[in-house]
């Protein structure tokens, strides 16, 4: 069977509801011998009838009502796809679809947002919040175009790998605590309780390595998929966490907390990941440059 002719189930809901074949043609400036035929083309080609006729007025058949709440759907569609394309042809640039964590997302992203929207009010941006594992099987999936994900990314061919930023991780403690050490070891932090991301993450799994080189296995009393959600627990006295001290970022989140280095050091290593074979449109590539100004902070 062909496929669905627009024009013909466009034909069909005017002359349902003008009732009229006459009064249908008039409107989509036919003939009327010309709306016959689309009807009887159409109904042919589904091998249902869709109009019968009661005195002088055209009705739906049942079949002829269902496919119409289907045409009614399929003409929003077809709308909406000649809306884009005519923001392709006046100069709309794109959308780009960016994954990646939410510590980033809040924290580093929002200059970046800033200025592309100064910028470039003609591109969007669809940010999804996930795992660096999943960040990156969503890009090899072409469901996401680019990612800013925590390293290592496991080697896969069909993927770029640009190392973006380094940020230190830090202890990060109540702003009641007294008699603190200068520095936060392996030993020290395993006698306390900590609340950690979610063993999935790539944060988690690099402070786990963190701890087991020095012989240390970490045991959170608490492991969350939020990094934000550690804070606000952390400055009421919850337990001890270990998070990326991103640049310029505040230190008062719902509470005080405090800081301290880690010793050895302990670094939250970022880099942007894309298809090798991703076709980098004006919209992808004016992000992706954006994004590697974050390397300047």
């Amino acid at each position: 069977m062909r496929n669905l002719n627009l024009d013909q189930l466009q034909t069909l809901q005017e002359v349902v509801s003008l009732g009229s074949f006459s009064a249908a043609a008039n409107k989509l400036h036919l003939t009327q011998p010309a709306v016959s035929l689309q009807i009887r083309e159409l109904e042919k080609r589904l091998g249902v009838r869709l109009v019968e006729r009661m005195g002088k007025r055209a009705y739906a058949t049942a079949a002829g009502e269902e496919l119409i709440a289907h045409a009614r759907k399929l003409a929003q569609d077809a709308e909406h796809a000649m809306a884009a394309m005519r923001r392709h042809r006046e100069g709309w640039l794109g959308r780009v679809r960016l994954g990646t964590s939410v510590a980033v997302c809040t924290y580093l992203l929002p200059p970046v947002l800033a200025r592309l929207r100064r910028d470039h009010h003609d591109l969007e941006v669809a940010i999804t919040v996930d795992t660096t594992e999943n960040v990156v099987a969503r890009i090899l999936a072409n469901e996401l175009d680019i990612g800013v994900v925590t390293m290592p990314v496991k080697d896969n061919p069909a993927i770029d790998v640009a190392p973006l930023r380094e940020d230190p991780m830090m202890a990060f403690f109540s702003g009641t605590e007294r008699a603190l050490p200068a520095q936060a070891t392996p030993r020290y932090l395993a006698s306390r309780e900590l609340i950690l991301n979610q063993r999935s993450s790539q944060t988690y799994r690099i402070i786990a390595q963190w701890f087991q080189a020095a012989g240390f296995e970490p045991s959170p009393i608490m492991e969350l998929g939020n990094s934000e959600a550690i804070k606000p627990l952390v400055a009421a006295g919850l337990g001890v966490g270990i998070l990326p001290f991103e640049r310029k970022q505040g230190m008062l989140v719902y509470g005080r907390t405090q800081v301290r280095p880690l010793k050895p050091v302990l670094v939250r290593r970022l880099a942007i990941v894309v298809r090798r074979d991703k076709r980098i449109e004006a919209a992808l590539k004016i992000v992706r440059e954006v994004l590697f100004t974050l390397s300047k902070d």
